[in-house]
């Protein structure tokens, strides 16, 4: 089911027929460089990770495949997390490294932005980067994210960037 559209993009749930594309995607050290996550183990391990991911049932919203319209082509993964212990909403993306600097990011993320405030009432929506992950904080800034202070991300200096709802009394 495609719960987004962009000029380029669809995006819709991850769902266990696009394990091997996650255990891929996760497998390239430069992917996952800046994330804190770990490779999948094997297919099967990302196929059991997508078979208990809850996100969309739960909230409705959560972290979906990014698809090229042209060619129908799983490019990687954008959307939106709750954290409860924080009480938090979060824009989080990952691509195959080799459609990194193409926009599909940037495009992905602000449909998943603009549906976060317009569809889900979410008043604030955060992206937490690596300081060293030049590249995401480029597309978060690019997105109208702006600084708002630093964290511990797994033992590194991390960022939290932020933007709020333009409109807050629709």
């Amino acid at each position: 089911m495609i719960v987004l559209e962009t000029e380029r993009l669809y995006l819709r749930e991850i769902d266990i027929q696009d394990a091997e594309q996650a255990y891929l995607l996760n497998l390239d050290p430069d992917v996952i460089k800046f994330t804190g996550d770990e490779a999948f183990i094997s297919v099967e391990a990302a196929a059991c990770f997508l078979a208990q991911y809850d996100h969309y049932r739960k909230y409705g919203f959560g972290r979906w495949a990014v698809i090229n319209k042209s060619g129908n082509e799983f490019l990687g993964w954008c959307g939106l997390k709750y954290s409860a212990d924080v009480n938090e909403f979060d824009i989080g993306f990952r691509f195959f490294k080799k459609f990194w600097g193409r926009g599909f990011a940037t495009e992905s993320a602000k449909a998943c932005i603009d549906l976060g405030f317009e569809k889900f009432n979410m008043k604030k929506i955060v992206g937490r980067v690596m300081k060293e992950n030049t590249r995401s904080i480029h597309v978060l800034e690019k997105l109208g994210l702006q600084f708002e202070r630093t964290f511990d991300f797994d033992g590194k200096e991390g960022l939290i960037y932020m933007i709020e709802e333009i409109n807050p009394n629709k």
